[in-house]
């Protein structure tokens, strides 16, 4: 997988949560976003026993190959391992970059959490694929994230060559306060998977990720 990733599969980047759910299946919620245009899904679930995150990670799994869209798991190389995900999303309290690349092997997607410019460059430089940078609004999904500022996000964009996608309470009325920044993506919790309606959510959330980003209008870093 590393060696075929294409950064636009981290436009519009889902970050699971079941905290919505309300009675339905998980995987009908995560199939929604697939159908909506999701580029990306990242499998995040941080009280689940291993055997049920394992189990679920191979349901998700087929999921995202029915859907032709790259599979990370959050946090667990050994859940990552165990069902040959495409790869895997680590923040700065998990294992470390560099031994994770060296755990998954050169052909499994790394990507890496950072707030700062010496945490981007040390993470592109122990083999991270892509970095997540947040929180760059305040989020009620993830309460202990660090805020990042716009400047320090554009700069963390002007100072690595991987791609870098934002993260941290990212909706329709604010994301394209994130243009012109240099990012390649958004990664997105409850602005999809909160809503009644995920897919259309979703289409909605999309079609803003590319004139943020600026796909085909040439502005590809």
């Amino acid at each position: 997988m590393r060696n075929s990733f294409d950064k636009k599969s981290l436009l519009l980047y889902a970050v699971t949560d079941r905290t919505w759910l309300k009675g339905r299946a998980f995987s009908h919620d995560v199939e929604e976003a697939l159908l909506g245009g999701t580029t990306l899904v990242q499998l995040r679930e941080k009280e689940l026993p291993y055997d049920e995150f394992l189990a679920e990670a191979f349901v998700i799994k087929a999921l995202c190959g029915k859907y032709n869209v790259p599979f990370i798991v959050n946090d667990s190389v050994e859940v990552a391992l165990a069902c040959d995900a495409d790869g895997i999303h680590v923040g700065q309290s998990d294992m470390k970059a560099l031994k994770v690349r060296e755990r998954l092997g050169n052909n499994k997607i790394v990507g890496v959490s950072v707030q700062t410019v010496e945490q981007a460059l040390l993470a592109e430089e122990s083999g991270a694929d892509y970095l997540g940078v947040g929180a760059v609004f305040s989020t009620s999904t993830k309460r202990d994230a660090d805020f990042v500022p716009y400047d320090m996000l554009k700069t963390i964009c002007a100072a690595v060559s991987i791609p870098v996608v934002a993260i941290g309470g990212i909706y329709a009325h604010n994301i394209e306060k994130l243009s012109g920044l240099g990012i390649d993506g958004v990664a997105l919790v409850s602005s999809l998977f909160a809503e009644a309606d995920i897919k259309t959510a979703t289409a909605k959330m999309r079609s803003l990720a590319e004139k943020t980003v600026g796909y085909g209008e040439g502005n590809e870093k």
